[in-house]
């Protein structure tokens, strides 16, 4: 089996510091339970040695991490539309429909975004995803419409990886919340976490167990009893705006997760109930690993956002 080795050098030790935690810094494309697989399997050696994933990173130590080629993909191939906003031969860019699971899961192994992707691609596909989640950068929840980028090598991945968690990718949502946002615009800077006793949840929390979190958003229209708005998110937490939101008292409209009250407010006010969470990812502006240019992605609003605001009208 082919792998390809990148190699690195520890510059300072870290003493508290796990190697697949320290790993993960410099490879944020891989997760930690991946790194930490790689290690136990004997794809990544220090000094030539078969360490723990325990073991703590050393000044001067040396570190190989062989990628192994990916193994086939248990998710299998299946013929689906896309919406395919740009394509070349080492990424895409696609406008992902509400509804749409993004990768294999309990529950949803078959009819998600990678199984379609297997097809369009016919394989060619990064790994370092691993066999569930060929080719994804990053992720949009299952009622979240909008632009999606997918790498087709793993040169491309670790490349947007990076651009990810250096916040130099531009990520721009519309969405819908129940309420009148008083403001026209503001940011929100709040630590998540998974919620404490709701395991599926996530929440604001300020103790240590949180990730900094920070939206920026503005006021496009006011609606009756909701706010139509635009959210730049500068971190990618998971549900970060559906959360951040719900801090603030304004949840998005659809959203029975963290919002089920003030959806039946806003029901009850206007007989107009969401089909979803009505959260879009309008913008995605990244530079194209190979080519160095920056690159410019618009996802137009879909039929059920245009009703919404149709229905819900200029208060």
């Amino acid at each position: 089996m082919s792998q390809r080795a990148e190699h690195l050098i520890v510059e300072k030790s870290a003493p508290d510091k796990r190697l697949d935690q320290f790993l993960r810094e410099k490879f944020p494309a891989a997760s930690r339970a991946a790194l930490k697989r790689l290690i136990e399997e004997g794809h990544i050696r220090v000094d030539g040695r078969i360490v723990k994933a325990t073991h703590s990173p050393r000044a001067g130590e040396k570190i190989v991490v062989c990628w192994p080629e990916p193994r086939p993909a248990e998710a299998q191939p299946e013929e689906m539309p896309l919406d395919i906003l740009f394509e070349d031969e080492a990424l895409l860019v696609l406008n992902k429909p509400a509804g749409l699971v993004v990768h294999p899961a309990a529950g949803h192994e078959a009819h998600t975004l990678v199984n379609a992707l297997l097809h369009h691609c016919r394989g060619a596909l990064s790994g370092i995803g691993g066999v569930a989640r060929p080719g994804i950068v990053h992720r949009l929840d299952k009622e979240t419409s909008g632009c999606l980028v997918v790498a087709k090598n793993d040169e491309t991945h670790l490349a947007l990886s990076k651009q990810f968690s250096d916040r130099r990718v531009e990520k721009i949502y519309n969405a819908i919340v129940c309420g009148q946002i008083a403001r026209v615009s503001g940011e929100i800077q709040a630590a998540i976490a998974r919620h404490p006793s709701h395991r599926k949840r996530m929440a604001v929390r300020d103790d240590d167990s949180g990730r900094m979190a920070h939206t920026q958003w503005r006021v496009l229209e006011r609606l009756n009893a909701a706010t139509f708005v635009e959210a730049r998110i500068l971190t990618g937490r998971t549900h970060q705006i559906r959360v951040h939101f719900q801090f603030i008292g304004h949840p998005l409209a659809g959203d029975a997760t963290y919002g089920e009250r003030h959806n039946r407010k806003l029901t009850n006010a206007t007989g107009y109930e969401a089909p979803r969470v009505m959260l879009h990812a309008r913008r995605l502006s990244f530079s194209h690993p190979g080519m160095g240019e920056k690159m410019n992605f618009e996802a137009p609003l879909p039929e059920d956002f245009q009703k919404a605001l149709k229905e819900l009208g200029v208060a």
